[in-house]
């Protein structure tokens, strides 16, 4: 019975065979990210629609990793499904099926996981068929890190030079790295750029790659930048990350020096501090040596690219040199200024110091400073401008013109550049009284005093004598005297009319100042009698305001009228009385006062 059912269904395959066939189809590839979960689709249908067997068996198989070798994972039909045990996907994958296909499910994916799967459906009598998909996993790298070389590079170098390293670590597929300068992708050519990469497979199973650029440096590209970027493969894309930018040191020999004067700022003047700093267009700097063109030989003490000149002098004026020898084209380069140092010799005087001259005369003072500039000269007496130019004119000399006169010699375009002298005038002469007077008249009260004044001018100083005549009490209260100047001033009591001379005098002559003193009599008399007019007066009017109160004077107009007309006639008394005394008064306020009466008061 066995026998005869295994016949019977051999021959109904054979008979659905003859009219039905499957056929498979996946896709080329899957990508997706290490770490997420892949979907692997196997469709299949059958030839004849209408008959399809009721018996499938879907496996699914993985191509082993280091051989051709097929491993199966998973196998189903309508009755039983199962996953393999013992395979690295035991665990890992699911399987759906439907009467269209079936789909694989991995969870987490690795990076081993990168190879082929096989989708195998046999229909039995429409026989077996297979088709393949590639799944690719990525890992995306880290950014990339570049580092420049720190040792400078020389432009001398023929072949090209290290100039950075760039890596990218941890991707998958391996990246790719390209490098840029300012931007712009460097190219691989001979004798001018070469790119060297390795790369080394992490513990992961991830890939690191660094790669070496050697570059045939210039001087031009001594601010260059240089950069790198990796790129590699996503799901549907390639992305790029380019790293930071690095410059390198480009040396470079000089062919270019320059000097200057580092300060002081504005025009050099004996005494200053002179900096002067040297300046080569080379990589790294050259060190210098300081000369002056007339004795190029001799090198002066500089320190690195700076030549300090301490408190200069005229003698420092001249062109100044920095030279610099490069060590490898042993081209010499110089670079040269000129150094002018300003100067204004001390103030010469014609007459020198002290000059002596007669009242009357004239005199021609000179102030002259030697300067590599223009000057301007002022002369100054006591504080005041009193003439412009080098040269002082006094005409006519008076005493007044006597004293020390100061030259100032200043440099308009350098102000601090100043000088100065002094000359000291002295004027000849004989004694000349203050005051145009010949004679001073006074008048003054018998015992009181005045005071008589002289002061003369004159050179030698005068002196100053005095002669009385009607007086023999007088004393000088006041008696100064200069080089130029005496003053004298005498005290007399007046006790009759005094006649005074002042007389001054020195070795160039003499001058004489008459005064005549009136002496005035009764003024105590007349004092005497105006006081007891005025009390008079205040008496009378208090008896005749005592009266009215007491009614002892008849009222009425006419009774006030006699008291008003009696008391005019006593004004008039009283103003006669002023009328007569005027001088006497007049003499009593001046001595009060203690003025003195001229020539226009007699």
């Amino acid at each position: 019975m066995t026998l005869q059912r295994g016949a019977f269904i051999l021959l109904f395959l054979h008979a659905w065979s003859v009219w039905a066939t499957v056929d498979v189809t996946m896709p080329e590839s899957v990508e997706v990210y290490v770490g997420d979960s892949a979907e692997i689709p196997c469709q299949y249908n059958f030839t004849d629609v209408n008959s399809v067997p009721n018996l499938v068996m879907i496996q699914w198989f993985v191509k082993a990793e280091r051989s051709s070798m097929r491993i199966r994972i998973y196998y189903g039909d309508d009755k039983d499904t199962m996953v393999d045990q013992n395979t690295e996907y035991s665990g890992r994958i699911q399987v759906t099926l439907d009467q269209q296909g079936t789909l694989l499910s991995i969870q987490e994916v690795q990076l081993s996981d990168e190879r082929e799967f096989f989708c195998v459906v046999n229909g039995l009598a429409a026989g077996s068929m297979e088709s393949r998909t590639h799944l690719k996993v990525f890992a995306p790298p880290d950014a990339p890190v570049i580092s420049g070389v720190e040792t400078g590079i020389s432009v001398t170098h023929e072949m090209p030079s290290k100039v950075a390293t760039c890596e990218a670590r941890n991707g998958f597929p391996k990246p790719n790295i390209t490098w840029y300068r300012n931007n712009m992708p460097l190219v691989p050519a001979e004798g001018r750029v070469n790119v060297w990469t390795a790369d080394r497979a992490e513990s992961s199973g991830l890939y690191s790659v660094q790669s070496t650029l050697e570059y045939t440096v210039h001087k031009e590209d001594k601010d260059a930048n240089f950069s790198c970027e990796v790129s590699f493969f996503v799901p549907g894309a390639i992305r790029t990350v380019e790293s930071n930018s690095v410059s390198i040191s480009i040396h470079y020999p000089t062919t270019m020096v320059e000097l200057w004067r580092e300060s002081p700022q504005g025009l050099v003047k004996e005494g200053d501090t002179v900096e002067l700093r040297c300046h080569g267009d080379g990589n790294p700097p050259p060190s210098f040596i300081f000369s002056r063109e007339h004795d190029p030989d001799v090198d002066l003490e500089g320190r690195g690219s700076v030549l300090m000149l301490q408190a200069v002098s005229r003698k420092d004026s001249g062109i100044y040199q920095c030279r610099t020898l490069d060590i490898n084209t042993r081209h010499k380069v110089k670079g040269e200024m000129q150094l002018t140092v300003h100067y204004l010799d001390p103030a010469v005087m014609v007459p020198k110091e002290s000059e002596a001259m007669f009242k009357g005369e004239d005199l021609t003072a000179t102030c002259n400073a030697l300067s590599s500039l223009k000057t301007s000269t002022i002369w100054y007496k006591d504080g005041k401008m009193v003439s412009q130019g080098n040269t002082l004119h006094l005409q006519d000399a008076t005493y007044e013109m006597a004293g020390e006169y100061v030259c100032e010699v200043a440099v308009p375009s350098l102000p601090t550049l100043h000088t100065s002298g002094t000359i000291h005038i002295v004027v000849h002469g004989g004694p000349q009284l203050v005051g145009e007077e010949q004679e001073v008249q006074l008048e003054e009260a018998v015992g009181r005093m005045v005071n008589l004044s002289c002061e003369a001018r004159g050179h030698p100083a005068p002196s100053i004598t005095w002669i009385f005549v009607g007086s023999h009490s007088w004393y000088e209260v006041v008696s100064k005297s200069n080089d130029y100047m005496t003053r004298s001033v005498v005290s007399v009591a007046i006790d009759s009319d005094i006649s005074a001379l002042c007389n001054a005098s020195n070795d160039m002559g003499a001058d004489v100042r008459a005064f005549s003193v009136k002496a005035m009599e009764g003024s105590g008399v007349i004092i005497v009698v105006i006081i007891l007019c005025l009390l008079l007066l205040a008496i009378l009017g208090s008896v005749l305001y005592f009266l009215h109160k007491k009614g002892k004077i008849p009222c009425g107009r006419s009774g006030k009228q006699e008291i008003c007309k009696e008391k005019t006639t006593k004004d008039d008394i009283v103003v006669e009385m002023k009328t007569e005394t005027k001088s006497e008064d007049t003499v009593l306020l001046k001595a009060v006062n203690g003025g003195k009466n001229g020539p226009s008061e007699q």
